[in-house]
């Protein structure tokens, strides 16, 4: 019998034993990789089809995102409502989004009803029309959504500090506009479809509690299709990076506006280089979680803001570091300022062991959530997948985690954590 007036022992993230749950990998006729993670006793699954589509392929802006937006617009066979009506029935949904290098199509549902939902993603697939009524429709929204948003300062900031750091006219640094919208045309994202989704790349992630006959009904749907395997190696499409000279800026967005919206950014290398997850561990005690030390300092102390984040951007070919918030404008500039003094103490001073231990173990109970169920556990498989990694990855990086010395990050900070270094931005 367990005694009630023991306390139980406390055991810190970091003596954890973690494992990443494996996968099963099958092919389709066609050659299309299919990852199956069977977990979880629950009757739910996760079918997610990813295509090399997204505006890194596009040879006019928005093409990528229009497309990936109308799939569900209709087909030769049905119109939007009918699609939409279908999944719902079946109590599933369905989600698109397009990202800077792919593009997911994303199924939620009962396993017991995957038959009768494969095949009308599949129908998306094959036969997506993109009516020109549904086109102009999804024209005039956007334009109105993008009339309204950039009234708010925190959009206008996150739009020109990527346009900075990379260029307007590359993938991760352009954005869209009235005329860009205007423009757009049917034939546009008809082309791109055929191309980059018809006769794309494609690779799918299942996981949940599969049906015995998944991979069977994936084939018999998709495998007969023109698709074409993954290949994570997009340099058949070049874009060169051209930053801006200017590396500090104020936008007046609004006369009247009290808060301001700051962005301070660099480039970065992508999750290949030797130093992306050390620095993982350094950007979190910078400001990657609300113990950090901007936190503490420019939240918790000087109370200049409701909270500041730092973190690496998603993306496969490049990344950028970049530090986020809204202060008040009065205190914008101090606010940059102490970003600079955090920087500071960490390129001058060791990070103390009961510091560098609380980050471990909050980085450390962060996987552990990641690990958590079979959509989590897809989701860490997909994000090595995509980045052409493997397993060791994981591993490499839980032991980065726990081992990695003040020293070492010392080291870092002296390297990447120089202000002359960032491009700065305040947008009011």
């Amino acid at each position: 019998m367990v005694d009630r007036l023991i306390a139980p022992k406390i055991t810190d993230a970091v003596d954890f034993t973690l494992k990443l749950p494996s996968y099963q990998k099958h092919l389709l006729k066609n050659g299309v990789e299919v990852y199956a993670i069977n977990l979880g006793e629950l009757d739910t699954l996760m079918v997610n089809f990813v295509f090399s589509a997204g505006n890194w392929f596009e040879e006019k802006n928005l093409v990528a995102a229009t497309t990936s937006y109308l799939l569900k617009s209709g087909t030769s066979k049905k119109n939007a409502f009918e699609i939409n009506e279908h999944f719902e029935y079946y109590g599933s949904s369905l989600s698109r989004s397009c990202h800077n290098e792919t593009a997911d199509i994303t199924l939620h549902c009962l396993g017991k009803y995957a038959n009768e939902l494969l095949p009308a993603i599949a129908e998306l697939i094959n036969d997506a029309t993109f009516p020109q009524e549904e086109l102009d429709i999804y024209k005039k929204n956007s334009q109105q959504r993008l009339q309204v948003s950039l009234k708010k300062s925190e959009f206008v900031a996150s739009r020109l500090i990527d346009a900075y750091l990379f260029g307007e006219k590359h993938p991760y640094g352009k954005y869209s506009s009235f005329n860009d919208y205007a423009s757009l045309q049917r034939d546009d994202a008809a082309n791109f479809f055929k191309q980059y989704y018809q006769n794309g790349r494609c690779v799918i992630f299942v996981a949940g509690k599969l049906p015995d006959n998944i991979i069977e009904e994936l084939d018999k749907n998709f495998g007969s299709f023109p698709l074409k395997p993954w290949n994570t190696a997009v340099e058949n499409i070049e874009h060169d990076i051209i930053p801006a000279i200017e590396k500090k800026y104020n936008v007046i967005n609004d006369e009247n506006g009290v808060q301001g919206s700051i962005r301070i950014a660099r480039e970065f290398p992508n999750r290949h280089h030797p130093d992306f997850q050390k620095a993982g561990v350094l950007n979190n005690i910078f400001g990657g979680y609300f113990g950090s030390r901007l936190m503490a300092n420019i939240r918790e102390d000087k109370g200049y803001t409701y909270g500041i984040h730092s973190y690496f951007m998603n993306n496969i070919q490049q990344s950028a570091w970049m530090i986020s918030t809204e202060a008040g404008k009065d205190v914008c500039r101090a606010t940059i300022e102490e970003v600079h003094n955090e920087m500071e103490s960490l390129r001058d001073e060791l990070i103390d062991e009961e510091e560098l231990q609380t980050a471990r173990n909050f980085m450390i109970g962060t996987i552990l959530g990641d690990l958590d169920g079979p959509f989590h556990v897809a989701g860490r498989w997909k994000n090595i997948i995509l980045n052409n990694l493997d397993e060791n990855y994981f591993y490499n990086g839980v032991n980065i985690i726990k081992t990695v010395t003040a020293e070492e990050l010392k080291a870092l900070a002296e390297k990447y954590l120089k202000p002359e270094d960032f491009y700065e931005l305040v947008v009011v």
